[in-house]
């Protein structure tokens, strides 16, 4: 079991992680339209993969050999497509509220979970499944004037982090978290690399999948810096805490990134969800929290 002093030190390294992740992903949508997501892909990757590979030479004691040479990068692939949903729908929705449609991914990890296991759900988990499709609904608003398709993406990136997540808990179990970061980003340098070779490239589009390379200036350089520490911290600083701390409480502290995100959306962009969208919000994380609370499924770390 934990000790006081390393769950401590957990909860405050996961949250220093969530608030940096939260950041780097108001950079994103702050950048939108200047800096396309191939771009950014590559860029981003190219400066923390470096860092990763030094950081796994000093850790040489440790064994960092890729044991699943099949599983490893589909599980990468998975979460590069999981970036993409959440990237391509910050242009278009509110931080939060983004946010808060992406952080339910543990109801999807205790739905995929007993249908992997053939298992049945506690009676507390369908209570949580019913609370956070409430709060979906609170905020996603879908009528014939409110919804948008957008609003939908968050959603999608919660599945697929569920089942990269679920497969990470089983397939990828025995994987070092920095082989398994490493492995991310090469993913991310390999898609955003294919991108520019395979798609055209529209002069003067505003899609958000544009295969354009936009010459950066200073002010864009110091943005990718910024989303490079920003990916390292939170995905380092996620392995460290759940590795030192009981993962249900660790889990619980993850759900600050809703908090962080309301935050930047509000100091960024000046955004204030409304009051059907705050409620949605606060039973999304409460029904996140309850799903983690009972001893099944265990729960994954935040994005790595």
């Amino acid at each position: 079991m934990p000790s006081l002093a390393n769950t401590t030190r957990a909860i405050l390294v996961i949250t220093l992680a969530v608030a940096a992740l939260a950041l780097g992903d108001a950079l994103i949508k702050l950048s939108s339209g200047s800096i396309s997501l191939w771009q950014m892909f590559v860029l981003r990757s190219a400066l923390v993969l470096p860092v990763l590979l030094g950081i796994m030479a000093l850790a040489a004691r440790a064994s960092l050999a890729l044991r699943h040479p099949g599983w490893t990068p589909l599980r990468s692939l998975i979460l590069v497509a999981m970036w993409l949903a959440y990237y391509a729908a910050l242009p278009h929705v509110p931080l939060s509220l983004a946010a808060a449609g992406y952080y339910t991914s543990p109801l999807f990890i205790t739905l995929f979970g007993a249908l992997a296991t053939r298992s049945p759900i506690a009676p507390h988990q369908w209570l949580a499944v019913a609370i956070g499709f409430a709060g979906v609904l609170l905020i996603i608003k879908p009528t014939a004037s409110g919804l948008s398709p957008y609003a939908l993406l968050p959603l999608l990136a919660a599945m697929l982090y569920a089942v990269a997540m679920l497969m990470t808990g089983t397939r990828c179990r025995n994987e070092h978290p920095l082989m398994l970061s490493a492995m991310l980003n090469v993913a991310f340098i390999l898609t955003g690399g294919a991108a520019f070779l395979l798609l055209p490239d529209p002069a003067g589009t505003t899609s958000d999948f544009a295969a354009t390379w936009t010459p950066l200036d200073a002010a864009d350089w110091r943005t990718i810096t910024i989303l490079a520490a920003a990916i390292l911290i939170g995905s380092i600083g996620a392995a460290y805490a759940y590795q030192n701390g009981p993962p249900a409480v660790i889990g619980t502290f993850d759900f600050t990134y809703v908090g962080f995100s309301a935050l930047w959306g509000w100091l960024l962009f000046t955004e204030r969800p409304d009051a059907l969208s705050s409620l949605g919000i606060a039973l999304i994380v409460a029904a996140g929290v309850l799903a983690i609370s009972g001893p099944r499924p265990r729960p994954a770390p935040p994005r790595t």
